[in-house]
């Protein structure tokens, strides 16, 4: 009985133990405009020890979804991270008009904080904009010795998950070539940063040609290499492979091509390697966070589109880059000691000219002339001119104007508003004024006000029918490339898969948010919630 008592304890002790620990590392790894089905259509083709061991080895939620519009880059990283939509954290776009500075402002300017690693203007950034807390800020809240580095190719992939409180968040900066940082984190780089950004990759990148990484035969799972749908790159005739850089650049400093390309991918995952080492994350027993938003994916999938073959090639080599980063964690931190998590901002909808060319729902709706027709109706109804700016199918109306002719700004944002409603291509329409009501009982107008905020978001805001992306006037280039923003599933719809420290082998087909993320997260390293969280923990992920 005594041998059975004492067994008992042990077991109660070990199941308590295995209760509360978590893993030495957490790293989240935001991949830019990443489709869904972009794990299944090059699933034969990744390697062993990349995508597909994330996939074959951990939890794959194969129904996340985004609940609000619009899916842009600095809203996806900011819910991610947050654990809500923008109404609560406030990035409704990656810019939007200021209404008390009266300019369009970007979610991450900060005019107050100074470059930090190089004497451009493009240091000039940090987490003010966002309202409420992310789960990095909430480790570091609780827990002020742990880690917290973030790092991307855009500003805004580093800066919304480090949160307010990192101990470094890095950007790259056009003009140098070198990754930078603000006044609002740091004084000056860590040695180990300025040390990497001596190496010049960039520049040494700019003298390399980017083929495909196999025989471009073989890539079947993409439309034609030599397509009516792409841009064309400068210093190039056809969107083909192969792009000789050397040859393009004419400069060595061309950093907006090199971004054009997987290089920067690799010079990336690079610069995580580095900061997994010289940062020591996961070396203690208090759990660090490394966050990594891979950016060139949309970069090139925005000139390409998702049927490219530059597209299929650029995952090909971020699995490599991925099979890098788990082979360091295993060596560097342990295996079975971290835990990851790989998901999208936003996916892309396919090219709309090739929906047009192919018979199905989809094409532009060209902004330019029925705006300007909106404004003379204006003049005609009201006397005035009202409309102040339209930024991402937002309108913000003059509220100076409106205040000093004592208008109705109620009934004129109506007025625009069922004008809009009337536009070709508008699926749905509705003033500020109806967001803020309590009973809208409509699936499109609910996604729309998860993503409005009083304050940043317009005083009228619309969304396009499936398949229409917005432009202002028609160009020689206007069927070419794609974009997103919508709240349909083609924009929406993004992988998550968690992998690593206590994370089952299993796949989730219900329903998941992508505000899901971070009450997970929050159990998986025994934290509270971060102040704004509207997302529900994934149980399957927790093993339950």
């Amino acid at each position: 009985m005594r041998l059975a008592f004492l067994f008992s304890i042990f077991i109660f002790q070990n199941s308590f133990s295995q209760e509360k620990s978590t893993p030495k590392l957490v790293v989240g790894i935001v991949v830019d405009q990443m489709c869904y089905d972009y794990l299944y259509r090059y699933l034969e083709r990744y390697g062993e020890g990349g995508i597909k061991r994330l996939m074959n080895q951990g939890t794959n939620c194969r129904t996340t979804m985004y609940n609000y519009v619009p899916t842009y880059t600095g809203p996806g990283h900011a819910s991610i991270y947050t654990g809500t939509t923008p109404e609560n954290h406030g990035i409704v776009g990656n810019e939007w008009y200021d209404r008390l500075t009266k300019k369009e402002v970007n979610c991450v300017q900060d005019d107050k904080v100074q470059t930090v690693g190089a004497v451009s203007l493009e240091g000039k950034c940090a987490p003010t904009r966002l309202k409420v807390m992310t789960i990095t800020d909430q480790l570091k809240m609780t827990y002020p010795n742990a880690k917290v580095i973030s790092m991307s190719i855009k500003n805004r992939g580093a800066i919304l998950p480090g949160g307010h409180l990192s101990d470094g968040t890095y950007w790259f900066d056009y003009t140098s070539g070198d990754f930078i940082t603000s006044t609002f984190y740091m004084q000056t780089l860590p040695s180990w940063v300025s040390n990497f950004n001596k190496q010049d990759y960039p520049q040494k990148f700019l003298k390399e040609t980017w083929n495909t990484l196999y025989d471009i035969k073989t890539y079947t799972a993409s439309g034609k290499d030599d397509s009516p749908y792409e841009h064309l790159l400068p210093g190039k005739t056809t969107p083909t492979f192969p792009y000789n850089l050397k040859e393009m650049s004419k400069d060595s400093n061309n950093f907006d091509l090199f971004t054009t390309t997987p290089f920067a991918d690799n010079f990336l995952t690079d610069f995580a390697l580095g900061a997994i080492k010289n940062e020591s994350l996961g070396r203690d027993n208090q759990t660090d966070f490394l966050a990594i938003s891979y950016s060139t994916p949309d970069i090139i999938g925005h000139e390409f589109g998702p049927q490219s073959i530059e597209i299929e090639d650029t995952y090909l080599r971020l699995d490599k880059d991925i099979e890098r980063l788990l082979n360091a964690l295993d060596t560097q931190v342990g295996k079975g000691k971290y835990m990851l998590f790989i998901t999208a901002d936003h996916a892309v909808v396919p090219v709309p000219q090739l929906l047009v060319d192919q018979k199905l729902p989809g094409g532009y709706v060209y902004l330019d002339l029925p705006l300007k027709q909106l404004k003379q109706k204006l003049i005609t109804k009201f006397g005035f001119n009202y409309i102040k700016d339209q930024t991402n199918l937002n309108i913000y109306l003059n509220d100076s104007l409106l205040s000093a002719q004592g208008a109705d700004k109620n009934a004129i944002a109506e007025f625009i508003k069922q004008d809009i409603a009337s536009w070709k291509g508008v699926k749905r329409a509705c003033t500020s004024q109806e967001l803020q009501s309590s009973a809208l009982n409509d699936f499109w107008i609910e996604k729309i006000k998860r993503g409005f905020n009083k304050t940043e978001s317009g005083d009228v805001i619309f969304m396009l029918e499936s398949g229409y992306l917005p432009k202002y006037a028609p160009t020689a280039t206007s069927g070419r490339g794609t974009s997103h923003g919508s709240g349909y599933s083609y924009d929406s719809h993004v992988p998550l898969i968690w992998f690593g420290a206590n994370i089952p082998k299993k796949d989730v087909f219900r329903d998941v948010e992508i505000i899901d993320i971070v009450p997970t997260l929050a159990h998986i390293m025994n934290l509270s919630f971060p102040s704004a969280v509207t997302g529900k923990p994934i149980v399957e992920v927790l093993g339950k």
